[in-house]
Formats: structure tokens, sequence, C-alpha cells
């Protein structure tokens, strides 16, 4: 964990002087149902997620994390307020446009892996690309397919695989377009403790090395420990946030949270 924390001090002094929004929301609303089934998911939430760091949302059981990401991600449209990723408005782009965005300048990482089982471990990876009708860097997808030690598993579909492997081409698919910013939902939920520091591990290498931009929810605050930042929820709003945190901090936090 200290080569953690000292990468991630290094990369936080050399970010200082060049921080920037990838991604942003002000007066993000989000309301499910109506009349007796209506539930405001968020309420007139202002966040900014800086580019090249990692950050964790947290909160207790239905405080809005999963939806502040989704909607963030345009994977869910928004009752009220604009999200941005970069300069562009994706709360107002077309269904087409929006489609775009996604395939072009984000990357995603579920807790159910959703990898495709009739592809291969490689054919899953370039997914993305094959989808957009782009060629792949190659030196850069060898790259990140041995940092993430799956060269000798580029043939073997998704059941043939362990979990803590189907994360790893989750998490190469998610790279290997370069995108301006990866959105993961619970990353290390489906995996044990071994795996899921691995993967994590991954993460936070890709931002220090490779100045990409992460935005994970997650209940874990061992997951949130390598996080740059963790902002936290609670009934559908901001109510704060913790930098270059510890596992204890965030513990203490969450259950102030709970209380």
């Amino acid at each position: 964990m200290s080569d953690v924390l000292d990468s991630r001090s290094a990369a936080t002094t050399a970010h200082a002087q060049s921080a920037r929004m990838a991604a942003q929301a002000s007066g993000l609303t989000k309301i499910y149902g109506a009349g007796n089934t209506r539930v405001v998911a968020l309420d007139h939430v202002d966040v900014g997620f800086e580019a090249g760091r990692l950050t964790a949302i947290m909160g207790p059981s239905g405080s809005g994390k999963s939806t502040l990401l989704h909607c963030m991600a345009g994977l869910d449209a928004v009752t009220d307020g604009e999200t941005r990723v970069g300069d562009t408005l994706i709360s107002e782009l077309s269904d087409k446009d929006l489609t775009l965005l996604r395939r072009r300048r984000l990357g995603f990482i579920f807790q159910a892996f959703n990898l495709v089982p009739t592809l291969t471990a490689e054919e899953n990876i370039m997914l993305p690309l094959m989808l957009g009708g782009r060629d792949a860097d190659e030196a850069w997808a060898s790259e990140v397919i041995g940092s993430l030690q799956l060269g000798d598993r580029l043939q073997h579909r998704p059941d043939e695989l362990s979990g803590g492997q189907q994360q790893r081409v989750a998490v190469a698919r998610a790279l290997v377009s370069r995108p301006d910013i990866i959105f993961a939902d619970e990353p290390t939920g489906n995996l044990d403790s071994k795996s899921g520091h691995e993967v994590l591990g991954f993460l936070r290498r890709a931002v220090d090395d490779w100045n990409q931009t992460v935005v994970m929810v997650t209940h874990d605050p061992g997951a949130a420990s390598y996080a740059d930042v963790v902002v936290f929820l609670r009934d559908g709003k901001l109510v704060g946030e913790l930098k270059s945190p510890t596992t204890d901090q965030v513990i203490d936090r969450i259950k102030g949270l709970e209380a």
C-alpha cells in the first residue's frame, strides 16, 4: 500500500498546477416515478471530476451513487440540470450523438464484467474500437494487455477465465480506446480480495502512469483508499469529500453518514 500512496503523492504534486475537469454536473437532479412512487435519487448535485485523477463515489445504500455515475456517463437521462464531459453538454445530446460519445470518449467497467460470452478475450477488448470503426493502436493495445497480464489469455472465452481475469479483460476494454474518462461501477464487487486489489492496482496505475481519469462507485472503504479523492452522497445530495483518503478515514466518514 505504501507504494500506492507514494505514487499517488507524486501524481498529486505533478497534477496540482494543471487541474481541469474531465466531467462535471450542475444542478443535477434525477427523479424516478411520480405521485406516491416519486423518488428523488439526486437532488441538485453540483460536482466535478478532475482529469488525471481517480475519484471514488461513496455513500449509504440508496444515496444515489450509481445514479450519479450513470447520469454523468449518459447511461441515464437527467430530470433537470446539466452534465458535461469536457466541454460537451451531454445532457442535451441526441440518442445518436450520445451513443457516439460513449463509444469514442468513455470507457466502462461494471461489477458484472459485461463481456460478450461468444467472443474471445481479445475480441472483447477490441470491441469498442470495432463498433466505432476505428483501428487499434497496436503498441498501446499491447502495452495495456501486457500490463494486465492477459497475453496468454487472449484466445480464451469468458467462461474459460476466472472472475479476476474477466474483470482484467473489462479493464483492458475500457482502456484500449484511450477514453477521456473511465466510469467504474463497483468494479471489485464480484471479486475476491486478491483479485479486487489487483484490479484496483491496475486502475491506480492507469491514472499514475497513463494519465487516465477514473470515476468509481464503491461501497468498500479499502477500494476507496486507492482514490485521490472520495466524494460522499447521502439522500441524493453531495455532503462532502475526502482527499488522499485512508481506509480508516473513509470508514469514519461513512459511519457519520449512517448515524
